[in-house]
């Protein structure tokens, strides 16, 4: 059948001759029309491209002539409406005046002033987002495009810039990640949980975690798995969609079967039938697009007609008497046409038109007006309605004759364009759930922030607006948690009862919590805090996911994509539940509500579809049907979609009318999942529709008597007797892993449960509240438990143990009842009415026994025919035992002793576990039935199903109030009993007992004090004793009120009865009585790896190996007087033993060359004792009746043993797999085992009868036998502790007194000083601590100051003995003695980086230096009279030295300077070393310093001449001090303190090593801090302060008055005025201090310029003075004399200078990274440096202006000496004084400017300039790698704030 008349199937679209070709229709068709109807002002090819471009008509003269040839009334033009559509009639319009809160657009419009800037274009021209790009923030990165990004995203692996521009230039060289054992490690070195590993997504971006997935664990049933590895539905396999991201599951296909409403492509895809020959390419072949022709009627434009051919023409066509459509379909008779006379025209009647008439080709052309519409007689003009047209308007639409009127909803305000709506508020933010954090987005922007990180598997989100919470729900952790808005208060909301919590709603009105769960098929409901919880609805639920409220209707919307999928709504109570959509759905994943549009929108992930209805399902339509990979979560706000995409990994929006407009807001997202928007209009204001009736209901809840309990693993639910539908409920428990057994008490209305993998007892009270663990140690598998509600006791049985105990309902006094023939006890249940107890045992031969609850008369009762006895109940009434035993599948029962044993339920039983009575009824749970079912508990009959279908039930009770009473012994004062008193069968009726390992005395109620034989052990986490006293081996933890992280070697005091351990991850010693009590930490500084403890109780000392030190120590009991006893020759020290009566201490050696050693208890006559044939000798025991060594070692896997002097060795035991701890008592040697997990005994002396001890402990460490009874020796410094001072320590001779560490034993060899004489004195951020001089150990002591965060700055007062520092975490500058007492803080406001510190110890002033605030300021010791010396010229001033004896102040920044008094010298380094020594004769002189970027150290006159090269290859330098002939120097990158000879550079030694972070560093001795000047004598007569210069000194007042009258003028007070105005006052400034007088040190203005910035006149070596003494005149001569030689040695060097100096010696280079960051971040670059480094820095050209330009000055990085013209010299200086000017722009470093300056009477400007005139080619040069001026905002030199967790092997 040929085509329609007009219309060409050919793609070659020429028509003939007198035709007009219309444009290419989307199907490849074109479309012929006769030429006349081309430009007619008629849409006759239906796309307007005939009347494109063409004259258009004109409109009458009472209607405005759009530029698109729309006509529309004039009135409308320069409305501020876009009646044209093309905003012709509001151009040229005169500009409209706006109200003072409007906005001005350009297009004329007013909008408000709110919605400038805002991200939407309201104006419709976008000038009112002309906006200036937002400042990122200091913790912030700016992406390429202008947006902020969080700082630490920048080359994180992540592309979180829209442009990609934060993972551009990352250094190549970024150290790779490090990834816990729950994660995996993708290709680039990022960290994803391991549970990503091979689930088919691309968690990684580069889908390195789903490669080599060939080993990961198969699909279930009923699956298919994709080559990637991920598991899809079976039934998606060859379906014709790409479901698996590899595509694995559409290959090697035949065909697909496709349904009857589905079309099948060409490539075998599936699509719906409806899309065929939709004009769009669903099959993405065009399948479903070819052959459409016949398929029907084409459709024509809305102003066309359709003839009766199938050809479309223009609707003024119709009725003009012309047969337009060949067929005549468009004149009468078919259309009612009235008849043409031939006389018409407009001028007549109008031509006849009701509106518009105009001459077409001499006819009447009838048109209507704008909102009107022809009608079919070609006259009359009908309204048009503009409200029936979908998204005409944004909300709310009001038809009018002719014309509409759009409104808005509460919230909303209608837009200029007066058709869409705009949301009053903040600017909405997309919040969405990215897996592994929660993110949030500006739409409208590219403003991406991170919220919530470090989550395991966010998948839902929602938030609560007007309480500013956030919620999610997390699928790995099966928990629901909430957190502030501000990402601040995280906590759980609901932790048990979890499976697949996959959808999440906030009830904003009514503060409601509801969640759906895919795993438990449930919709629950709770507080928002997650109390009064409860089931809404479980039945015909498969797996609920995505779920939306209405609260004001009151219902509640939801998604079920299980095996049939649907939609389904209720009132918010669970009633009128209906489903409203439930065909062509698959996988519903993400719902929302328009609560504006009152529609819901969805998304289907198997369809590819969003979809949108009424909210009762009604008007369903597709709204976007293509590009829709994998759309997961979705969200709805104005006139916009947004949407999830799993595939895509992004964030996409679209138009929710049209789906047009479809944008990326964020791509390369990790995995996004839920999705909203955060605004307030998305949670308006309202009331639930019913009142609050239907919402209040979970408000309250009244108390329960009687409920079903139990059981299902992870969880522990309760039914209710009192609700018809038998609901049930989660108690809302914590880390609930395993529940096994359950009991409970109506007492205390408590329930008690078992949990197998926790190994642990618990109890709450029945509502959740309370929960507590009651006993969680010492417990393998318990499996049954029963309350005594009688006397308050706990019995419960272990299969793992196959022991029966016993406690308080508290876990206290916990006994073991039956510990023998056992074999898997399970259930056990109680009769405190008989006294009996039963259980039952499913081992090798099942049984059932009784016993008395004391243990006492025990007896089998039933033996025979039974396999698997698990649930046991009593029935009181008649006397009953009932059990279920799963293999035989039935349910019996018996009389209380065994007898008349009866089958009562023997069908229909495929595993019954849990079994318990109440009432006429008998109830049990059934493993594989997955139910919960009852029977009458006489007949078996009327079962009835209470619950089915779940999952893992476990125990099951009936919690009621009716339990019997019961008068017993044991209820009057306890029986007599000192601990436990037990029920017993009459006529005992009780019995006394003692908690484990404790004897019963002879009375028979009285418990000893506790053990007296015993082993002790470490057990990594937890300290534990098993008593020799009983026949049976039980632990018992020692319980301590401490958490334990790494316990490894214990020791016991049998004096006291302590227990002293230490800790290798908390690094200390600590100790506590035998019973847990008197906790106290006695060692908590210095340690790292303490493998081996020792308590030497006669001598009351403790010892102890380290490891991580490779030291050996002692110290007095309580940790005092602590001693290095050997710290030479060690590699990794272990045990040690002690043998006082003899004198010596033995330890194992197990580094390199692993031996076992001997020295004398002292530290003397050290000697290896074994050297050979030991690998790993761990434990070490001295058999001091046997006179043997015997040791443990774990390579050879042997215990040996020889004499106390290493002969006669010979092997006890082998093999023993992996002993590590040794002990012996008596003829037993004990030890545990890592790889048996156990502790063993075997025959000291032959090795023989080897027996397990306990077993099943994982983390056992050191081990030790006591025996409290057993005499100590004799104290050999018993008498005044041997005459000594401080330490008495044994040796085989006898004694020797000792000092602690670091302190010399004076002359007569009994006394000690207080403390060392010379010390180093260093910060290593959180501790402060000093290494003696005076011994050669050089062990570092901590000085115990409080509160230490991160310490920079040091510096010691020797007057009053105090430590200064400074420590920048708190901003505070404090003080303390050197024993760490009197704490206090000096200046603790003001402050902002506090980088330098020096002491002025004569005058007793603190100077210090700010470089967050420019600042160096200046105040007495004890903080007062503060005042800021300079606060101009300095860029980030750091360190500062003051000098008293001559009166300097000398700051450096970025610089450390040493003096040394006696030789002479000035070292300077990266930072400067405050307070040592001093600098009386500086022209004398030499510089020392450090280069961290050439790794060197080197030295120069105090012109920068005569360099020489100190030492080469030093790593990273930090701070430098000296002592005697020694350089000190702190380095980052070794982590350790250095030395060198200073002269020679030689002899370097490392004195301390492996200590993170270390700072400053100075040397306190009596010959650093001397000397005096004027201010040291009464404070030179000053009221306030005095400083020192090199003749004389000034008084300053402080800024701050103080309230004392402050005078200039030494001691004269100055009179106190009678009256002074405010303004008076305030002429008088702290800055300026009353008028000067003739004394050149009265004025304080002369004190700031002469004193601080400007230097004195005097020359270098100089004095004033009223005479000059003859030794000063010798002196100057001297000083001529050393000029000279010096010029001389100058001219000889410049000559030699390759002798003293290499090419790269040109410029003092220095790196100073920030020393904010962790210490891990330190890089360290060698760049070659061009030649321009060696020339002159400032290059002056001629200019008129002479200012200096970019091309004027040539600066290479950092400081650069510079030419003598003066002129020169103060535009540098004013160049340098202005951060980010002309220097900045060249400097381009990542650290700041180095300069250096002085402050003192030394040197004044014009020697300064001297000085520097003198190399004008040298150039001192700041080298700082791969730094810019743009990125010093978002990489500011600041890192102190917060330290970055160390990451390092030993730290691991």
């Amino acid at each position: 059948m040929p085509p329609p008349a007009g219309v060409k199937s050919s793609t070659d679209c020429s028509c003939g001759r007198n035709h007009f070709t219309c444009a290419v229709s989307a199907f490849g068709e074109c479309t012929c029309i006769p030429a006349q109807w081309q430009c007619d002002g008629d849409n006759d090819c239906g796309d307007h491209s005939d009347e494109d471009g063409c004259m258009l008509p004109t409109c009458s003269p009472l209607d405005f002539h759009c530029d698109n040839g729309k006509c529309i009334r004039r009135s409308w033009v320069c409305d501020g409406d876009n009646d044209c559509e093309d905003d012709s009639d509001e151009q040229d319009c005169p500009p409209r005046e706006c109200e003072e809160d409007e906005f001005s657009c350009q297009n004329g419009y007013c909008i408000r002033s709110l919605w400038h800037c805002d991200g939407d274009n309201d104006c419709g021209d976008n000038s009112d987002e002309q906006c200036d790009m937002r400042k990122c923030s200091e913790k912030e990165f700016r992406c390429s495009d202008g947006s902020c990004i969080a700082e630490h995203w920048f080359c994180d692996g992540d592309t979180d810039c829209k442009d990609g521009s934060d993972e551009e230039n990352c250094p190549s060289d970024v150290p790779a990640t490090t990834c816990s054992l729950e994660e995996f490690q993708c290709a680039y070195g990022r960290c994803i949980l391991d549970i990503y590993h091979c689930d088919g997504d691309d968690d990684c971006g580069d889908w390195s975690d789903e490669s080599d997935c060939s080993s990961h664990q198969p699909c279930r049933s009923g699956e298919f798995m994709c080559n990637s590895g991920l598991c899809i539905n079976a039934g998606w396999r060859c379906d014709g969609d790409f479901d698996c991201d590899d595509q694995s599951d559409e290959k090697n296909c035949t065909t697909s079967m496709c349904t009857a409403d589905q079309f099948r492509c060409r490539s075998g895809r599936c699509v719906r039938l409806s899309w065929r020959c939709d004009g769009e390419d669903d099959c993405s072949d065009n399948s479903d697009e070819e052959s459409c022709e016949n398929t029907g009627s084409p459709q024509c434009a809305p102003d066309q007609f359709l003839c009766g051919n199938g050809r479309c023409i223009g609707q003024r066509k119709l009725c003009n008497g012309v047969n337009d459509c060949g067929d005549g379909s468009d004149e009468s008779p078919h259309q009612n046409c009235r008849p043409r006379t031939g006389e018409e025209n407009c001028n007549l009647n109008n031509g006849g038109c009701a509106q518009k008439c105009h001459m077409v080709r001499g006819m009447v052309q009838c048109t209507c007006h704008t909102g009107y519409r022809l009608l079919e007689d070609g006259r009359s003009c009908q309204d048009v309605n503009e409200c029936a047209e979908e998204g005409y308007c944004s909300q709310g639409c009001t038809n009018s004759e002719g014309g509409f009127q759009c409104w808005c909803e509460q919230g909303y305000e209608l837009r200029p364009d007066k058709r869409s709506c705009k949301a009053l508020g903040p600017e909405p933010v997309l919040l969405f759930a990215n897996r592994i954090d929660i993110r949030q987005v500006l739409p409208h922007r590219s403003e991406y922030t991170l919220l919530l990180n470090n989550l395991e598997n966010a998948i839902a989100l929602d938030f609560h607006h007007s309480k500013e919470l956030v919620f999610w729900s997390d699928v790995t952790l099966d928990r629901i948690m909430r957190a502030n808005l501000n990402g601040s208060n995280v906590e759980e909301v609901v932790s048990t009862g979890l499976e697949s919590p996959g959808g999440l709603a906030i009830d904003w009105i009514h503060d409601k919590l509801y969640w759906t769960d895919s795993g438990t098929s449930r919709i629950e409901v709770a507080n928002l805090d997650g109390t009064h919880r409860k089931v809404l609805l479980w039945e015909n639920l498969e797996k609920p996911r995505a779920i939306a409220l209405h609260p004001m209707e009151g219902t509640i919307y939801w998604t079920d994509w299980g095996n049939t999928p649907r939609i389904e709504y209720s009132s918010m109570d669970g009633s009128n539940r209906r489903i409203i959509a439930d065909t062509h759905l698959f996988w519903p994943n993400g719902l929302t509500i328009d609560y504006a549009g009152h529609r819901m929108y969805w998304v289907d992930a198997k369809h590819h579809v969003i979809e949108r209805a009424d909210l009762d399902g009604q008007n369903r339509k597709a709204v976007i049907s293509q590009g829709l990979p994998h759309p997961f979560a979705i969200t709805v706000f104005e006139d916009s979609l947004y949407w999830t995409d799993w595939h895509t990994k992004s964030i996409n929006s679209a138009n929710k009318f049209t789906g047009k407009n479809q944008e990326i807001i964020r791509n390369k997202l990790h995995f996004p999942m839920d999705i909203h928007t955060l605004h307030p209009q998305r949670q308006p204001a309202g009331n639930c529709r019913g009142g609050r009736e239907k919402a209040s209901w979970l408000g309250t809840c009244h108390c329960l008597d009687k409920f079903l309990l139990f059981a299902r693993r992870m969880d522990i639910r309760r039914i209710s007797f009192d609700t018809e539908d038998l609901s049930d409920d989660v108690i809302p428990l914590a880390d609930v892993r395993s529940a096994v057994a359950l009991d409970w008490d109506s007492k205390d209305d408590y329930v008690y449960w078992t949990d197998v993998s926790t190994d642990s007892i618990s109890r709450a009270k029945w509502d959740g509240s309370g929960q507590e663990v009651v006993v969680d140690t010492s417990l393998e598998s318990p499996a049954g438990l029963a309350i005594d509600w009688v006397t308050n006791k706990l019995y419960w049985t272990d299969a793992g143990t196959d022991w029966i105990e016993v406690s308080n309902t508290d876990g206290t006094m916990r006994t073991v009842l039956i510990w023998e023939n056992l074999d898997r006890p399970r259930d056990i249940v109680v009769d405190p009415v008989g006294g009996f107890m039963y259980w039952t045992d499913w081992g090798v031969s099942p049984k059932i026994e009784r016993a008395g609850m004391d243990a006492s008369s025990r007896l089998v009762i039933i033996s025979s025919n039974l396999t698997w006895p698990n649930g046991l109940a009593i029935d009181y009434e008649s006397q009953r035992l009932y059990w279920a035993d799963a293999g035989m599948k039935t349910i019996e029962y018996a009389n209380l002793d065994g007898s008349e044993r009866k089958v009562l339920i023997g069908s229909n039983l495929p595993h019954p576990f849990g079994l318990t009575l109440y009432g006429e009824r008998i109830y049990w749970t059934d493993w594989q039935a997955k139910s919960i079912q009852s029977a009458d508990r006489r007949t078996g009959q009327a079962r009835e199903t209470l619950q089915d279908n779940l999952e893992n039930l476990m125990d099951i009770h009936v919690f009621h109030r009716h339990r019997r009473t019961v008068l017993t012994a044991c209820g009057v004062n306890n029986g007599g009993c000192s601990h436990l008193c037990l029920l017993a069968p009459l006529p005992k009726g009780y019995s006394c007992t003692c908690p484990t390992g404790i004897n019963l005395q002879a009375d028979g109620k009285t418990c000893s004090s506790g053990m007296t034989s015993f082993l002790i052990f470490a057990r990594r986490t937890d300290i534990r004793m098993v008593s020799l006293d009983i026949p049976y081996f039980a632990d018992v933890v020692v319980s301590v009120n401490v958490t334990m992280k790494n316990t490894i070697a214990i020791g016991v005091d049998p004096q006291e009865g302590k227990v002293y351990w230490s800790d290798s991850t908390l690094r200390k010693i600590s100790r506590a009585a035998l019973d847990g009590s008197h906790y106290e930490d006695i060692i908590t500084t210095g340690l790292l790896t303490t493998d081996g403890l020792a308590v030497d109780a006669i001598g009351r000392k403790v010892y102890w190996t380290d490891t991580g030190t490779n030291r050996i120590e002692v110290g007095n009991l309580d940790g005092s007087m602590r001693k290095v006893l050997v710290w030479q020759n060690l590699d990794s020290p272990r045990a040690i033993a002690l043998y006082h009566e003899m004198g010596y201490m033995y330890w194992t050696d197990w580094g390199e060359n692993a031996k076992l050693e001997r020295s004398g208890m002292d530290g003397s006559g050290r000697l290896v004792l074994i050297s050979n044939n030991l690998g790993w000798p761990n434990g070490l025991a001295v058999d001091k009746a046997g006179s043997q060594l015997l040791w443990a070692d774990a390579h050879t896997e042997r215990i040996e043993a020889a004499d106390l002097n290493g002969a006669n060795r010979h092997t006890l035991l082998s093999p023993v797999q992996h002993p590590y701890g040794l002990t012996l008592l008596d003829s037993y040697i004990y030890w545990t085992d890592w790889q048996t997990r156990s502790i063993h005994r075997a025959d000291k002396d032959t090795g023989a009868n080897v027996i397990l001890v306990r077993a099943n402990l994982p983390g056992l460490m050191d081990i030790q036998a006591v025996e409290r009874t057993r005499p100590l020796g004799f104290n050999k410094c018993s008498i005044r502790n041997g005459g000594c001072s401080h330490l008495c320590l044994p040796h085989p001779a006898g004694f020797s007194c000792a000092c602690p560490t670091g302190i010399q034993l004076k002359s007569d060899e009994q006394t000690c000083d207080p403390s060392p004489e010379t010390y180093l004195l260093f910060s290593s951020r959180g501790s402060i601590r000093r290494i003696s001089l005076d011994t050669n150990d050089h062990t570092d002591v901590h000085v115990p100051v409080p509160e230490l965060n991160n310490v920079i700055s040091l510096d010691y007062d020797s007057v009053d003995g105090k430590i200064y520092y400074t420590d920048v975490f708190l901003d505070v500058i404090r003080r303390a003695d050197l024993n760490g007492s009197s704490m206090e803080t000096v200046i603790g406001h003001g402050l902002k980086t506090t980088d330098g510190l020096a002491v002025d110890w004569v005058a007793r002033n603190l100077y210090w230096t700010d470089t967050g605030r420019n600042t160096i300021e200046v105040a007495r010791l004890d903080g007062s009279c503060r005042k800021v010396l300079i606060n101009n010229s300095l860029d980030e001033p750091r360190a500062i030295a003051a000098f008293p004896k001559k009166g300097s102040v000398q700051e450096w920044e970025h610089l450390g300077l040493v003096s040394d008094s006696e030789e002479r010298s000035v070292s300077m380094g990266e930072r400067l070393t405050v307070g040592l020594g001093l600098i009386s004769f500086p022209c004398l002189y030499r510089i020392y310093w450090v280069d961290a970027h050439l790794d060197r150290i080197e030295s120069a006159d105090l012109n920068g001449k005569l360099r020489q090269v100190l030492v080469s290859q030093v790593s990273h330098p930090f701070a430098l001090t000296q002592q005697d002939r020694w350089i000190y120097w702190t380095d980052w990158q070794t982590k350790s303190i250095q030395r060198v000879d200073k002269y020679s550079g030689r002899n370097k030694e490392t004195v301390l090593a492996n200590v993170e972070g270390l700072m400053d560093i100075i040397v306190v001795s009596p010959q650093r801090q001397t000397g005096a000047n004027a201010c040291g004598v009464n404070n030179g007569g000053c009221t306030h302060l005095c400083f020192a210069r090199v003749s004389d000194f000034v008084c300053a007042c402080p800024d701050e008055p103080d309230g004392r009258l402050c005078s200039t003028v030494p001691g004269m007070v100055p009179p106190v005025p009678e009256t002074t105005s405010v303004s008076e006052r305030s002429q008088t400034s702290p800055g300026r201090s009353g008028s000067s007088t003739t004394k050149p040190h009265t004025s304080l203005e002369a004190t700031e310029v002469n004193g601080i910035e400007r230097a004195s006149s005097h020359p270098c070596c100089s004095f004033s003075g009223e005479g000059l003494h003859v030794s000063y005149i010798i002196g100057g001569l001297l000083s001529v004399l050393v000029i000279l030689l010096f010029i001389a040695a100058l001219i000889i060097y410049r000559h030699k200078k390759s002798k003293f100096t290499d090419s790269g010696l040109g410029n003092l280079t220095y790196s100073n990274p920030s020393y904010r960051t962790s210490t891990q971040e330190v890089k360290i670059e060698t760049i070659p440096k061009p030649t321009l480094y060696n020339q002159l820095c400032y290059k002056k050209e001629a200019g008129h202006d002479h200012c200096y330009t970019k091309e004027k000055i040539k600066i290479v990085e950092g400081i650069c000496l510079l030419s003598g013209d003066e002129s020169e010299w103060d535009d540098v200086k004013q160049i340098r004084s202005s951060r980010g000017g002309i220097l900045r722009d060249h400097v381009c470093m990542k650290t700041d400017t180095v300069s250096i300056q002085a402050s003192s009477g030394s040197l004044d400007d014009t020697e300064t300039e001297q000085l520097l005139q003198e190399e004008q080619s040298e150039c001192s040069s700041v080298n700082t790698a791969a730094a810019t001026p743009e990125r010093r905002g978002s990489l500011p030199d600041t890192g102190w704030k917060h330290q970055c967790k160390p990451s390092t092997e030993s730290e691991v």
